[in-house]
């Protein structure tokens, strides 16, 4: 059999491919940094990104795309704004799975739509749910979605990656997968924001609901289906991301709510949180389907425009309550 592929050598990168050896498949994981993946080759480790757990020895580091050549299919473990740059390095027959969350901020895509716009020949999946790296590198048990356009190929990648403590669901309802995916890190976000400012659980709780009514809006306008955000590529992920600062999402809310600044937050070094740049992303996405995503557009205010997290708060707490909300 062909080895699978993961093109990307952080934490969610070599937990899955950790996870894939686990299923029984041989690896070849995927950085560009030379350096790194000779000495991640040599020790059998990723402390730089995920401390504590050895590679098994199925798993192959390597920096060479070509080293990829063969392999099938080929998880894209990169961050959503680094994703079409990254999606022409798999070998042509490969089929691919993206395992980022987000909408691409310059064109305002779904990821699987930047998939086929790089790779239009490709067939393409999209892997989502609630899911900590270091969780599923250790072998605790996780649960997750994987959809494809066509159910039988989510069926088969699925199988193929599935362990005893690595469950994956098939679906065919990849639009309300990613939106699950990508949307709840910007409620996550606002959920942290609630938490630095002391606000108490009966507001994040709130935040948490709202949000995900927004997801369910803008995912039905968009021709998913509801039913998938009940899921666990929806609320599970949702759950998990905004009620724990272990997320990256969370705590970036929490740190702003804190005193910290948006440039510092985001500067290179920093933990990636993927709801700072999918806010505006998804506004504009809403926007086309003439939808409102208040919390969304909260967040969009305070990383692009400036706003300070209290009157984002404020903002949102002085919207009549609507029936249609």
């Amino acid at each position: 059999m062909p080895p699978v592929g993961v093109i990307g050598a952080g934490a969610w990168g070599t937990a899955l491919a950790v996870a894939a050896a686990r299923a029984g498949q041989a690896v070849v994981l995927h950085g560009r940094d030379a350096a790194a993946m000779r000495a991640m080759a040599q020790s059998r480790r990723n402390d730089a990104h995920l401390p504590g757990i050895d590679l098994p020895d199925a798993v192959e580091p390597v920096a060479d795309p070509a080293s990829l050549a063969t392999a099938d299919p080929v998880l894209l473990a990169v961050p959503a704004q680094a994703l079409r740059t990254v999606a022409g390095l798999a070998p042509p027959a490969a089929r691919l799975v993206i395992c980022a969350k987000g909408i691409e901020r310059g064109s305002g895509l779904r990821l699987s739509r930047v998939v086929a716009e790089v790779r239009p020949e490709a067939t393409v999946a999209v892997l989502s749910g609630p899911s900590f790296a270091p969780e599923l590198a250790r072998g605790l048990p996780t649960a997750v979605t994987l959809a494809a356009a066509d159910l039988a190929t989510a069926q088969a990648l699925a199988h193929l990656l599935a362990s005893p403590t690595f469950r994956l669901y098939p679906s065919d309802d990849v639009a309300g997968v990613e939106l699950g995916g990508a949307l709840k890190n910007v409620i996550a976000i606002a959920a942290g924001a609630v938490m630095g400012l002391e606000l108490g659980e009966n507001a994040r709780a709130a935040v948490v609901t709202r949000g995900l009514a927004e997801i369910g809006r803008l995912a039905a306008a968009v021709g998913a289906r509801r039913e998938t955000l009940m899921g666990l590529s929806g609320i599970g992920d949702l759950l998990l991301t905004a009620t724990s600062l272990t997320s990256r999402n969370t705590r970036f809310g929490h740190e702003l709510a804190r005193g910290g600044s948006v440039a510092t937050l985001t500067a290179a070094g920093q933990p990636l949180a993927e709801g700072a740049w999918t806010a505006a992303a998804a506004c504009r996405l809403a926007a086309t389907v003439g939808v409102e995503l208040p919390i969304a557009e909260a967040v969009r205010r305070v990383v692009e425009d400036g706003w300070s997290v209290r009157d984002a708060v404020q903002a949102l707490l002085s919207r009549p309550a609507a029936a249609s909300e």
